[in-house]
């Protein structure tokens, strides 16, 4: 049966409501709580972007039972792989071994900030393969010394690392990046419910293992009005509707806005769901329940309206979703 979850998303909320919201989204039954790891919002409407993993140790104390997971953080360029894995191990500590460390490449947006320019994809995917070793042997216990192509590392150990390894989760898209990652990766997260992602990934890990988690990202909008929750994606959301391709290499909120602004409402509206009519918003999700995946987590669009779903709307409908995943499996 899927896992529902729900997303800290930091690009449109600020520290103190993110805390609140996943103390919310764990007393009405979300699973998980992705979190985004962002230096700047997509578009500026957004507004925000405070520091993920303040925020997450933040939520580690507020909560009790819901999974915490980073969707996705770049061990590249912002981060050393050797801070990541240090940030990890606390954060598995402080939620009692309910953190997941997702990685992914990166975006331009996020990464460009530092001043040490933006390499090519196919470095992105190599740098981050480096990262990721690098990560495995500190939560491993070891004490690390490498020269790597992009990477150097001097006698770094973590001493306070979890008994049992910090999972990781890695984003992939395309074959390439599936064959690079499957193998060191314990979970699968994505943002397209394609079923062929599922079977490649499976066919890049060893067949023995069950265990494999495949995460993916969907956007949602409940509002009491339809129209008012079209608005509130074009406004905040229209970026999401782009390619992952061109999204990755843009540099601003303001490059953002200007890719985005011949997208229209009604654009918007065809891509994602928005809406009081909870059987809508939950017939969206059945793409990637057929497809297989096993962790589904929600993206409720717009800060204003976020304690209103959290308290109005996220129980009925994971009551929907549930019911349509049991049908699924009988």
């Amino acid at each position: 049966m899927a896992r529902f979850g729900y997303t800290l998303m930091t690009e449109q909320s600020g520290p103190v409501a993110l805390v609140d919201y996943a103390r919310s989204a764990e007393r009405v039954g979300f699973d998980f709580a992705l979190c985004s790891d962002h230096h700047s919002p997509w578009l500026a409407s957004q507004g925000h972007a405070p520091y993920a993993w303040t925020v997450l140790g933040a939520a580690a104390q507020a909560t009790e039972a819901i999974e915490l997971i980073t969707f996705v953080t770049c061990p590249t360029r912002r981060y050393h792989p050797v801070v990541v894995a240090q940030k990890a191990a606390t954060i598995q500590l402080l939620s009692g071994g309910r953190f997941i460390l997702g990685l992914g490449s990166g975006e331009n947006l996020n990464e460009h900030v530092i001043g040490e320019g933006w390499p090519t994809v196919d470095v992105r995917q190599q740098m981050l393969l480096e990262a990721m070793e690098i990560i495995r042997e500190l939560f491993g216990g070891k004490t690390v010394t490498t020269r790597k192509s992009h990477f150097s590392v001097a006698q770094a150990k973590l001493w306070d690392c979890p008994a049992e390894s910090v999972p990781i989760g890695v984003a992939v898209s395309g074959r390439r990046s599936i064959e690079r990652f499957a193998p060191l990766a314990d979970h699968l997260i994505t943002t397209e419910p394609d079923p062929d992602i599922l079977r490649q990934w499976h066919a890049n890990r060893p067949d023995s293992d069950r265990a494999s988690r495949s995460f993916i990202q969907l956007p949602i909008c409940w509002a009491a009005d339809q129209q008012s929750a079209i608005e509130t994606v074009h406004d905040q959301f229209r970026w999401s509707i782009g390619s992952w391709s061109v999204n990755a290499e843009l540099p601003t909120a303001h490059a953002f806005a200007a890719a985005t602004d011949t997208v229209r409402p009604e654009d918007v509206a065809a891509a994602i769901p928005c809406g009081p009519d909870l059987d809508q918003l939950a017939a969206a999700c059945e793409p990637a329940i057929d497809a297989g995946f096993t962790d589904i987590g929600l993206v409720q669009v717009g800060d204003a309206g976020q304690q209103d779903f959290l308290d109005q709307a996220a129980g009925p409908l994971l009551d929907r979703l549930r019911r349509r995943t049991n049908r699924r499996v009988s």
